[in-house]
């Protein structure tokens, strides 16, 4: 199975789901490819927020070696799911979708029409915004296996 994690710049939110997946995919023995991507090109190549990164740190994982891409329509043909942090970037990767298959790959990370907040601009939030990432990302293991 083959997951990829989006949020806009690939730097906060979705470095730490793929981080995280990874990582309690790992511990499972699963056979599962994690990965993740950016709907804004601005950071390709580069490392994920330094706040992202020490978080993960302070909770056991690291996510050091990541570094950001950008989604391209490619993405639909590689990965079984795509899971998005919030409504904006449903729609833009919807919107590179070509037809039906690929849109119901699509679906946002968090159940229901919950959005996964962007700590970007306020450091208090990288950790509840972890916390509930890492949540998720168990709850999809169960979900999915």
């Amino acid at each position: 199975m083959k997951i990829l994690m989006v949020c806009l710049g690939n730097i906060c939110r979705s470095p730490l789901a793929e981080g995280i997946m990874r990582h309690l995919v790992n511990e499972q023995h699963l056979d599962w490819e994690i990965s993740s991507a950016g709907t804004g090109d601005w950071h390709v190549n580069q490392p994920a927020d330094r706040r992202s990164i020490a978080v993960a740190r302070k909770f056991g994982y690291d996510i050091s070696a990541q570094r950001a891409r950008h989604f391209h329509a490619g993405f639909f043909d590689e990965f079984d799911h795509i899971l998005v942090m919030d409504q904006n970037n449903f729609r833009d990767v919807l919107g590179l979708a070509s037809n039906e298959e690929q849109r119901k790959k699509v679906r946002l990370f968090l159940a229901g029409e919950l959005e996964v907040t962007d700590p970007y601009y306020d450091d208090s939030l990288f950790e509840p915004v972890f916390l509930g990432i890492e949540a998720r990302c168990r709850q999809l293991i169960k979900e999915l296996k």
